[in-house]
């Protein structure tokens, strides 16, 4: 008589559910319980920590396709914000002792203390060959305290699930008052810096920004007063910028875009240069008059060459989007400035008559390589033009 294969293997804890009924067995890490999100991967080879700060991943289950994540701990100078941004994290390996100098914390007892859940022991490859497959699904990260996980109650849990297109997450990570920000780039000998002498004044609007953002505009110079992403563009003009700057975010920017686009439509009247990254670029083409799409699986890594047409450079850039702007849908007076070479799908804009421009990547990195920077530079040296015309 053939036994039959118990559903859950015995040395299994978690589970990760697809909607369409796959299921991964693996071992449970960070907070015990559950929660629903979209499954997606990054390649990155480091920085898992600022990667799961990122704003921008609100709604999302991250899953590491490096396989040593946790070697080198966490610290409290690698954070990209105070919440908790994804829903949850997949890795390979089990996570190992921390050997690095900068570590002050085990990575397990990190995402304890973040409330973060996470399970072990997956084939990430083979879950990233499904994600570019079928498109990133829906998906419950289940590490039930009994260690005994109720599919069928995942599946549910998962099906039900709204998903990311048509959901607006700017509200839920985006500053609830405004606040000043000086603090500027981190150096292996002072840490982070400080901007006491700001040569402009920048209004951010937070959609959900890394700190490493903010971080760059102040290294740049910038007076940067941070404000929320429903702030009025009368609340953003009475700061009397010099320009303003638009940031990423996590989401659907439709739907975002509901009250940022009038607001931003106003702020692009104004005359005042405007810089976008992310979700702010994609927010700032629908202001423009362009559309938006879902992309099949997104954009999220640290390897990702992107041409930069008007310079005729090719950049290795980091990228975290799962929306992108629709290149047909463009008005005439703004021009296509950077395109990916892995997919062909719009990275940049500029509005030809006026000093408004965009990316869809991240020229900040954290983490990533920092061959995009001049970006910033460019903000500037827009904002220097502007006040002396």
């Amino acid at each position: 008589m053939t036994q039959t294969r118990p559903l859950q293997p015995s040395k299994a804890n978690a589970a990760l559910v697809l909607a369409d009924g796959t299921v991964f067995w693996g071992r449970g890490i960070g907070k015990k319980g559950d929660n629903v999100g979209e499954v997606c991967f990054n390649t990155s080879l480091t920085g898992y920590q600022e990667v799961l700060t990122d704003p921008s991943y609100a709604g999302q289950i991250i899953t590491f396709t490096f396989p040593h994540i946790g070697n080198v701990g966490t610290n409290i100078e690698d954070l990209e914000s105070s919440i908790n941004a994804a829903r949850g994290l997949v890795v390979r390996a089990d996570i190992t002792e921390p050997a690095n100098w900068r570590a002050a914390q085990h990575l397990d007892q990190w995402l304890i203390g973040r409330q973060l859940t996470g399970i072990a022991g997956i084939d990430t490859r083979q879950l990233a060959r499904k994600i570019s497959t079928a498109g990133a699904p829906h998906a419950v990260v289940c590490y039930p305290e009994n260690g005994v996980v109720d599919v069928e109650a995942c599946l549910e849990k998962a099906r039900s699930w709204a998903g990311l297109e048509g959901m607006d997450l700017a509200k839920e990570v985006t500053c609830r008052q405004s606040y000043h920000w000086q603090e500027s780039e981190w150096s292996l000998k002072a840490g982070f810096g400080e901007q006491t002498e700001p040569k402009q004044k920048v209004v951010a609007i937070d959609y959900g920004a890394k700190w490493n953002i903010l971080r760059c505009l102040a290294g740049q110079g910038c007076d940067v007063t941070v404000v929320s992403a429903e702030a009025t563009a009368e609340e953003i003009l009475s700061h009397n910028p010099d320009g303003i700057f638009l940031s990423n975010g996590p989401g659907d920017p439709a739907a975002t875009g509901v009250y940022a686009v009038p607001t931003v439509q106003k702020l692009i009247e104004s005359g005042k240069p405007i810089f976008g990254i992310c979700l702010g670029h994609q927010i700032l083409a629908l202001a423009l008059g362009a559309k938006t799409k879902k992309m099949h699986q997104g954009h999220r890594g640290g390897n990702h060459p992107v041409k930069d047409f008007q310079s005729g450079m090719v950049e290795i850039t980091s990228q975290n989007h799962g929306f992108c702007v629709d290149e047909h849908s463009l008005p005439e007076n703004v021009e296509v400035t950077h395109r990916s070479l892995f997919d062909g799908s719009n990275e940049g804009i500029r509005v030809k008559d006026a000093p408004i421009f965009s990316v869809q990547y991240h020229p900040e990195a954290s983490p990533g390589p920092q061959d995009s920077h001049y970006l910033f530079e460019r903000f500037v040296e827009n904002i220097a033009a502007s006040k002396a015309a």
